[in-house]
């Protein structure tokens, strides 16, 4: 028996909840297959926010010869088969599950074809792809990012999913507690809903039911839909006010919902965003406590994730360096560049290596010239930075 989740997954775009930023009147996703012209994409966004089911959706909905592969588990013949049937058909929508894991020869193979438009290319992924992709299938595609479904998402689907399961009785409290317990994955909802629905003789479904089956404690999201990140950024504004009892009591109300990896992102951003200089071997620490979190997994992650909270909380803060990046970036938005100076230029006759002088600096200019004396780096009194520009004016006899 089709288990119900892949029962519910949408037919059309129509049937899709959430992404209203994509799917919807007049929106993007929508117009592209209402134009019936879709072009080389890839959908990203955590497990379970419908990168598959909207995928289908639009070959459904366009009627247009596809196949769906994976790139880690179909091999280079499996891609030339692919590319063969498009050739027959005239063109072909090639789905492509972890399209982050593609190797370079698989990408090479496609590349031409992409460009020519006989494969229209529809890749999914979980991971960022301005990091992951490589630059040649990214500059050949549309990248959409799906967002995290909210609660009254999910109960969208979830009462969908009552009509294909017979005599099913629920009420708002148990699709709300469902909705909230998924954090986010509609197909945790659905399976949750489907093994409480069969758990019972009657098929009553009651909230000591679903406690009996799903016992951790519901922590991401409230009744505004907002406690997930609220939760992330309360983390965050504890440890960057130096509060380590706060620190840790939100560090634990996330492990306790297991997501290890929003944990992850959000100790690497304040390592750097919140510490920075104050203390620079921050940053190699986290990527060591995470590093170890994931060889130990849960429950033992806990102990070197509460190490390092602990530290970040207690250590020293300083936003300079992402104050003087984010700076140096708002004239670059505006326009105000400029050339790069002749003498650093890659072919220079006239640099100066500043290894050959004493304390391997020289004086000479490196911004262009209508930047000169500007100044982004603002450094913070803490011990580190006063350390470095004590060490800068020495090396370079600026007092």
């Amino acid at each position: 028996m089709e288990i119900l989740a892949n029962q519910m997954r949408p037919k059309t775009l129509s049937e899709v909840f959430g992404q209203q930023h994509l799917i919807g009147e007049n929106k993007v996703l929508s117009n592209l297959v209402q134009n019936k012209h879709i072009v080389s994409m890839i959908l990203y966004g955590r497990p379970g926010t419908g990168k598959t089911s909207i995928a289908n959706a639009i070959v459904h909905d366009l009627k247009k010869p596809y196949k769906f592969m994976n790139a880690t588990i179909n091999n280079k013949s499996d891609f030339d088969i692919a590319i063969e049937e498009a050739k027959m058909e005239g063109d072909m929508i090639l789905i492509i599950d972890e399209i982050h894991r593609m190797n370079k020869d698989k990408q090479d193979l496609l590349l031409p074809y992409i460009e020519s438009g006989l494969i229209t290319l529809i890749g999914l992924t979980t991971s960022n792809p301005y990091h992951k992709i490589n630059p040649a299938i990214r500059s050949r595609v549309q990248i959409f990012e799906l967002h995290d479904l909210t609660v009254e998402d999910i109960k969208v689907g979830l009462k969908r999913a009552t009509t294909k399961l017979p005599d099913c009785q629920i009420d708002e409290e148990c699709l709300e507690f469902i909705a909230t317990s998924a954090s986010g994955d509609v197909r945790s909802a659905m399976n949750l809903l489907e093994t409480a629905y069969y758990s019972t003789k009657d098929h009553h479904i009651t909230l000591e039911t679903l406690k009996n089956i799903q016992s951790k404690p519901v922590f991401f999201h409230d009744k505004n839909e907002d406690g997930h990140y609220d939760v992330l950024s309360a983390f965050q504004k504890s440890i960057r006010g130096s509060d380590v009892d706060a620190s840790l009591h939100y560090l634990a109300r996330l492990i306790e919902a297991g997501d290890l990896d929003s944990i992850y992102r959000r100790m690497s951003v304040i390592a750097y965003e919140d510490i920075g200089l104050a203390n620079p071997s921050i940053g190699p620490k986290v990527m060591a406590a995470i590093e170890a979190s994931e060889l130990v997994g849960l429950p033992e992650a806990r102990i070197p994730l509460g190490t390092i909270v602990t530290e970040m909380a207690l250590s020293p803060k300083s936003n300079s360096a992402h104050l003087a990046l984010d700076e140096a970036l708002n004239d670059i938005h505006k326009g105000n560049t400029g050339n790069v100076p002749d003498h650093i230029k890659t072919n220079s006759q006239t640099y100066l290596y500043p290894h050959n002088y004493k304390n391997d600096y020289v004086r000479q200019e490196y911004l262009p010239k209508n930047l000169r004396g500007k100044k982004y780096y603002h450094p913070k009194d803490n011990k580190y930075e006063n350390s470095l520009n004590k060490l800068w004016q020495e090396r370079t006899g600026n007092k």
